[in-house]
C-alpha cells in the first residue's frame, strides 16, 4: 500500500491494484506548483470527492476526463461533476459502501460545508470515507471539526490509518485531531492534511505528534510516496 500526498486534501492511494484519486486539487493547487502533475494522475482507476469546495474538487472533472477514472461520492456533487465532463462513478450517500476492484469504501458523515462553483449551488453533504483493502482500513476524514460521530465511525470501521484534517481555521486543528484520534479512534497511524497550503492554516504537525504519544504521526511532502 503506497500513499502520496498531492498537496493540502488530496491524495494519491495505491492499494490493492488500484489506483485511486482521492480530492485531486492539482491545478492552481500552491502545494504543486513544479511538481509533475501527470505522474500525480498516471494510471489513475477511481476518484472520490469529498465535498464541492475548489480546494477539492477544482479541475477534477478534467482529470477524470483525461485519465478515464470515474469519480464516485455525495449524490449531488457526482451529479455537478459529471455535468461538467467527468466520469460518473458512484453517485452514492452516506452509511453505503462500494466496491472499487478489491477496495471497499464506504462513506461516513464529516462535519463542514460543501458548495460548488462561483454561484456556490449546494453539493449534497461533505463526508468522509473508509478505504478498505490489503487487510488495512484508512479513514480519510474530508473537511471536518470533532463530531460525535466518530465514535461509532472508530467503533464500527476501525481504521488502523487516520489522514486528519488539521490546519484550523476551516477544519481542526492540530490539538482537535490530536483529541479526536485519542477519543474516538485507536490509529496506529496519524497523517496530518489541509495544513500548510495558505497563511491561515497550521505549518506544522509538531503539536499533533506531541499529543499522540505511541502513534506513527508522519508529515507528508507532496510527492514524496509513503508505504503503509
Amino acid at each position: 500500500m503506497k500513499l502520496t500526498w498531492l498537496g493540502h486534501a488530496s491524495w494519491r492511494l495505491e492499494i490493492a491494484g488500484e489506483v485511486i484519486l482521492i480530492d485531486p486539487w492539482l491545478e492552481g493547487n500552491p502545494m504543486m506548483e513544479g511538481q509533475d502533475a501527470a505522474a500525480a494522475t498516471a494510471g489513475a482507476t477511481h476518484i472520490l470527492a469529498t465535498h464541492g469546495h475548489f480546494d477539492h474538487v477544482s479541475g477534477l472533472a478534467d482529470v477524470s476526463a483525461a485519465t478515464g477514472a470515474p469519480v464516485s461520492g455525495m449524490v449531488e456533487l457526482v451529479k455537478h461533476l459529471a455535468a461538467a465532463g467527468a466520469v460518473e462513478g458512484h453517485a452514492y450517500n452516506k452509511g453505503g459502501t462500494i466496491a472499487v476492484g478489491d477496495v471497499r469504501v464506504a462513506m461516513v458523515p464529516a462535519s463542514h460545508s460543501s458548495t460548488i462553483g462561483e454561484k456556490g449551488f449546494y453539493a449534497g453533504d461533505p463526508t468522509g470515507f473508509m478505504v478498505t483493502g490489503e487487510g488495512r482500513t484508512l479513514y480519510f476524514s474530508g473537511d471536518t471539526t470533532i463530531m460525535a460521530d466518530m465514535a461509532w465511525m472508530g467503533d464500527f470501521y476501525k481504521p488502523e490509518i487516520g489522514i486528519l484534517c488539521a490546519g484550523g481555521y476551516y477544519t481542526m486543528g492540530m490539538e482537535e485531531a490530536a483529541y479526536a484520534a485519542k477519543t474516538y479512534f485507536s490509529f496506529k497511524t496519524v497523517i496530518p492534511q489541509h495544513y500548510r497550503t495558505f497563511p491561515a492554516l497550521a505549518q506544522s504537525a509538531a503539536p499533533l505528534e506531541a499529543a499522540l504519544p505511541g502513534v506513527d504521526v508522519r508529515e507528508p511532502e507532496v510527492m514524496v510516496p509513503l508505504d503503509l
